[in-house]
């Protein structure tokens, strides 16, 4: 098979429902099969997929394990050279799939892809969690072209190039299956949020490049499973956050980064203390506690990462701090951030 595109599920009948339909008919090529990963719903998703989609592979996993492990489990069952992490409540656009093959074809360099993200609800925007490729600031702060923080830009044309980019969203990822193994999947241990993320930087650190193809276009939901300002989302994106910067920051940064960030993870929770977003404060402090405690199960992973990293100044780690110039400086999109 040349190409399976996954989607793992948990409670998200009517969002198969909904999506897979256009999933289908747009994706009709020679080698592409689509498959359905089920984290043990206790809705009725498998009981629809057998009554609406009865030719649609089921993988049916015991319990939740999350995002990270789901995807691991459900993709050992699964031969393939490109796999593709799809999200359910992803509707994709006619000609979604053949520039992403096309593109990974011709490019051996290239270990992983996503098409551009717009919003479902606003199809003018870009979507919070991938816009056109994603970067990295020297601090762990996420932003992406056309999303900066919760500055959302309008789709106008100006990130329809393919861009070299440091992450690429795990609601519609693209990755050779040889390369997602060799560096080792997703990391189970993270169960959500941000294990795209640290695969890409493990994958980047191999040398193996990150790319978003524009010309691909799917329109995501999102915010399906756990609403954006949900304190468990503001506990998993800070733990994992640090988790992922030790597992692979290079031992010269290490020291100065994590320092760093004991502060601004203290001027984070400080500001949802002033906008009464109690839950969200105390989800910071016990990230901090959770990661402290976690953090020696994770040093093996470290040594390994350094010791197969080739490359350590990766270009899409940008080497400035996103928040200095966010709200200072106000560069609120990605060309302003990138001017200087």
């Amino acid at each position: 098979m040349k190409v399976a595109i996954v989607i793992l599920n948990w409670n998200g009948s009517a969002m198969l429902k909904r999506y897979l339909p256009t999933l289908i008919k747009c994706s009709r090529m020679e080698g592409v099969e689509i498959y359905v990963a089920d984290n043990a719903s206790s809705d009725d998703s498998m009981e629809m997929m057998s009554r609406e989609f009865p030719e649609i592979p089921l993988i049916r996993l015991e319990k939740n394990w999350g995002f990270a492990k789901g995807y691991n489990m459900a993709l050992r069952e699964v031969e393939a050279e490109y796999y593709i992490l799809l999200n359910s409540d992803v509707e994709v656009s006619e000609d979604w799939l053949l520039p992403l093959l096309s593109y990974m074809e011709v490019h051996p360099e290239v270990a992983a892809c996503q098409p551009k993200l717009l919003d479902f609800k606003a199809p003018e925007l870009f979507e919070y969690a991938g816009g056109a490729g994603g970067y990295m600031d020297k601090y762990g702060y996420m932003f992406c072209r056309g999303r900066v923080f919760d500055v959302i830009e309008k789709d106008l044309g100006q990130y329809d190039t393919i861009a070299n980019v440091f992450w690429a969203t795990g609601a519609c990822l693209m990755v050779r299956s040889a390369d997602y193994w060799a560096a080792g999947g997703l990391d189970d241990r993270f169960f959500a949020h941000q294990e795209e993320i640290d695969l890409c930087w493990r994958l980047r650190s191999r040398n193996r490049k990150i790319v978003c193809i524009p010309e691909s276009v799917v329109y995501h939901v999102g915010g399906a499973t756990l609403n954006k300002s949900n304190p468990y989302k503001t506990f998993l994106n800070f733990r994992n956050n640090l988790l992922m910067l030790y597992k692979n920051l290079p031992e010269n940064e290490l020291r100065k980064v994590m320092r760093a960030r004991f502060w601004l993870d203290g001027l984070a929770a400080l500001m949802f203390l002033l906008k009464f977003h109690w839950g969200d404060f105390k989800a910071v402090f016990r990230a901090r506690r959770e990661f402290r405690r976690l953090k020696p199960e994770f040093q093996d992973s470290r040594q390994e990462n350094l010791q197969e990293a080739s490359i350590t100044d990766i270009p899409e780690r940008v080497n400035f701090s996103l928040l200095w110039r966010y709200y200072a400086k106000r560069q609120k999109t990605y060309n302003q951030l990138m001017s200087e």
